[in-house]
């Protein structure tokens, strides 16, 4: 370990944009307890503007779907051999390997037998399924920062050194969102009928779930006319799939306003929303909506997945209330009938939109810390700078 600030150096990898996320957030928790250490590693933009150096672009790394990995993988393992090689050559006072667990495990593993100190930020899902994976975690990380208070417990048993720090999303959403102000800045009238449609912004959920979210739009739209649809795109490249994906599907008719980006300001604007699984899902649960979660997948794909679970529940905001508080629906279960029947049910049921409220405003006081002081403490403790 260097023996002053000016020459400690951390290392780090992100894989995936939320990862980029994550970690910039640590960094600027970080930094002013560092003054003049070198970030580096593999990174993305938000990493870069902490003063990040990424020895690798990161969308070498970003790869989406469990199948989508087999072509690529003597490249990302290539590129995970040579920066070994480079830290067990530079001996970093720590490695932190956010998110990217298939890559960053395999890393820390080798790293943490060579005696650097290996901090994993966000642990992965084993409580969701592949929970055999906590053997490697206990072989490969020296501290685990988690984002659910229920995961301390999980790696503590398991004799991994573990912090819960909060999660990030629950200190950007506010508490009280502003449905008003959200639907000003959209355009939509105060007292419309808003259902916020998000199929997913990877193109694979795209491709798997638009068809049906967009049929089962047009089939609440016949229910009641006076229904609005937004649905916020990741980007030109979604948007333009989305758009050949509904005319394959002949449903041009739907009027549905496509927004760039706003994610966040479409859920706010919504009375309800259908939402892929994933992240997502828990974003909608702090902005205190109804919603249906749905997922579709391809069929290989499925198969092997539906037999690692481990709970009856796959969208965080049922996780982490331990039942259903909203209706989940995947793959055949996630047609366009049952899609709108549900949705239906969370627009038109008042007194549960009540109870969804109070029940998500307790969930987000629950994730509710300073992240990025919390992520920081816990990685100077490790370093012996806490």
């Amino acid at each position: 370990m260097a023996s002053s600030a000016d020459k400690l150096s951390l290392a780090m990898v992100a894989g995936e944009p939320s990862g980029d996320l994550l970690a910039a957030r640590l960094l600027s928790g970080l930094k002013p307890h560092l003054p003049g250490v070198r970030l580096h590693g593999i990174g993305g933009e938000h990493m870069i503007a902490q003063g990040f150096e990424s020895h690798v672009p990161m969308d070498k790394l970003t790869v989406r779907g469990l199948l989508a990995v087999i072509p690529r993988y003597r490249e990302i393992k290539s590129i995970q051999n040579q920066l070994r090689d480079q830290l067990l050559a530079d001996r970093p006072a720590a490695f932190i390997g956010a998110d990217y667990p298939g890559f960053n495990l395999g890393l820390e593993e080798q790293l943490k037998a060579a005696g650097i100190p290996t901090i994993h930020y966000i642990g992965p899902q084993i409580w969701a399924w592949r929970g055999g994976r906590i053997k490697k975690i206990v072989r490969a990380v020296s501290h685990m920062l988690v984002v659910f208070p229920f995961e301390e417990e999980i790696y503590r048993q398991a004799g991994v050194p573990v912090s819960y720090v909060g999660h990030p999303l629950a200190e950007v959403i506010p508490m009280v969102p502003d449905e008003a102000g959200a639907r000003a800045k959209l355009g939509l009238p105060q007292d419309a009928n808003v259902v916020t449609i998000m199929p997913g912004s990877r193109m694979s959920e795209l491709k798997y779930n638009t068809v049906a979210f967009v049929q089962a739009a047009k089939l609440l739209k016949q229910r009641d006319r006076s229904l609005r649809f937004v649905a916020p795109m990741a980007g030109e490249r979604q948007r333009q799939y989305f758009l050949e994906l509904v005319a394959q599907a002949g449903l041009q008719d739907v009027e549905i306003d496509l927004l760039d980006g706003q994610s966040h300001t479409a859920i706010a604007a919504g009375d309800a929303v259908l939402v892929a699984s994933g992240t997502a899902s828990l974003e909608v649960a702090l902005f205190k909506k109804p919603m249906v979660i749905a997922y579709k997948m391809m069929a290989l794909e499925w198969q092997i997945l539906r037999h690692f679970g481990y709970q009856p529940w796959v969208g965080l905001p049922n996780i982490l209330a331990r039942e259903f508080l909203v209706p989940e629906m995947l793959q055949d279960a996630a047609n366009p009938q049952a899609l709108a029947d549900a949705m239906w049910q969370q627009l038109s049921d008042a007194p549960h939109r009540l109870r969804l409220a109070q029940r998500f405003t307790d969930m987000h006081h629950s994730l509710l810390r300073n992240s990025a002081v919390e992520s920081a403490a816990a990685v100077l403790k490790v370093i012996g700078r806490g």
